[in-house]
């Protein structure tokens, strides 16, 4: 597989719980130039950024890091999840295709090293004068996207039983919808602690005629750990008045009786403000038959053709406990079909995460500037291999034969795909201008 290197595809350059960033890891602290870090003056900073969004009380974090007598107790452990990028759970390679993220909450190696300096320095305190300013939050801080315009949440509980198989349930709320509207970011996920520990995944769908169509058209997706959607510029999704949400959960009882509730927030356009581009989420690459025998790996592949030359702005892996690893590259139309000898396809791969873990159905959204840029009859071929062996600590029996299915205990293997279709002179204009904007930072280096 190639590395992204064309006009056509441009890169940048190139570890708790779910650690939303506030800033990105290409302004984060560098260790300071004390020879001594310490918590109160390079440590805290990290956190802030990194890690209390989740690590506070009342969020989904098992602990809290807000001080260091909060931290202290989990320094050890903090340097082992820090330093095998772990944590903050952000498994993309960071050496294979695009790297550069929107809200990359990923530490940096100058980061890692200063915890992994203070630990083995016996994590020392500081002065308390040098601690920034402590960070304050609100419920809305939970959000991945942002505070939200709009949020729809179940009008009651759905009561999940203590014991037995999956249940799938849908759930039609009406948020009472008086006009159109354009969404640019999306998010939904579980609305309290107790629904997050039985909720495998659910999806969100709009429903304009409920005789007519009563499961809708795909929003939006929540699994374990999963993040949200934020679309790329003047691009949107059209809710229009009178949809209705239809909430389709899949659910795993616990042990024990549980209300459920879940949520989605939506940041929308201002009123009479239309994006240019129409922006959506789907599957690709989903594998027709998944074929895994006891104590092996397996691989799988599948594909998906645009139609229309598109901007991709996100991918996020699908697969559940023995998902491995999952790569997404482009195969290009062949531009030399009508010579005697049109050569081999082109190829670049253009993101993979090397580290799955069931536990982060993370979106990884691509910084605008370097989002791929694929000209229409590109396939969009998706790899994935799924662990069926004793090694994998989240295998629930590699003595079992494992094939496709919906629950947690059968495999998928596909990925979310957040894209906008472009018109063929808008595309060329993207490419050329990519290209003109890639040979002017050579010109400055």
């Amino acid at each position: 597989m190639g590395v992204l290197r064309g006009p056509l595809v441009a890169i940048g350059a190139g570890a708790f719980v779910i650690c939303v960033a506030v800033g990105s890891p290409a302004s984060a602290q560098t260790p300071s130039s004390s020879a001594q870090p310490t918590f109160a003056k390079d440590v805290a900073p990290i956190l802030q950024r990194a890690c209390q969004n989740c690590h506070r009380p009342g969020s989904v974090a098992p602990m809290s890091l807000l001080t260091y007598q909060d931290s202290r107790p989990w320094a050890r452990s903090i340097k082992a999840k820090v330093a095998a990028r772990e944590m903050p759970p952000w498994h993309i390679d960071r050496n294979v295709g695009i790297t550069k993220f929107k809200d990359d909450p990923s530490l940096t190696d100058a980061e890692i090293a200063t915890i992994v300096t203070w630990v083995d320095a016996g994590a020392p305190q500081g002065n308390p004068a040098d601690l920034p300013k402590p960070r304050e939050f609100s419920d809305l801080d939970a959000w991945y996207i942002g505070k939200p315009d709009l949020v729809v949440e179940m009008k009651k509980p759905y009561i999940l039983p203590p014991n037995g198989p999956d249940n799938i349930v849908d759930v039609m709320v009406d948020p009472g919808f008086t006009e159109d509207m354009y969404v640019m970011a999306i998010e939904s996920k579980p609305a309290d602690p107790r629904s997050f520990k039985v909720v495998h995944h659910f999806t969100t769908n709009l429903v304009e005629d409920p005789d007519e169509d009563p499961t809708g058209l795909f929003l939006n997706e929540y699994a374990l750990g999963k993040n949200g959607d934020i679309f790329p510029p003047n691009s949107g999704r059209l809710i229009k008045a009178g949809t209705k949400i239809n909430f389709n959960l899949h659910l795993n009882p616990r042990g024990e009786e549980t209300p459920v509730s879940v949520k989605l927030g939506l940041k929308v356009f201002p009123r009479g403000q239309v994006p240019k581009y129409v922006a959506f989420t789907q599957h690709m690459g989903d594998a027709p038959e998944l074929d895994i025998p006891p104590g092996q790996i397996a691989r799988h592949d599948g594909y998906f053709r645009l139609p229309r030359p598109a901007l991709v702005a996100s991918f996020q892996p699908h697969m559940h406990n023995r998902g491995k690893a999952m790569c997404m590259e482009a195969i290009y139309p062949d531009v030399r079909a009508d010579s005697a000898r049109p050569g081999p396809a082109r190829v670049e791969t253009i993101s993979c995460v090397s580290n799955y873990q069931f536990g982060w159905h993370i979106t990884y959204p691509y910084a605008d500037d370097v989002a791929p840029l694929l000209p229409a009859g590109t396939i969009v071929h998706i790899t994935s291999w799924h662990d069926n062996t004793q090694n994998n600590r989240w295998n629930p029996n590699p003595k079992n034969w494992v094939g496709g299915g919906s629950r947690s205990i059968d495999e998928m293997s596909f990925a979310w795909v957040t894209i906008t279709y472009l018109e063929e002179a808008d595309f060329k204009q993207r490419v050329a201008e990519r290209a003109k904007a890639a040979r002017t930072s050579q010109q400055q280096q």
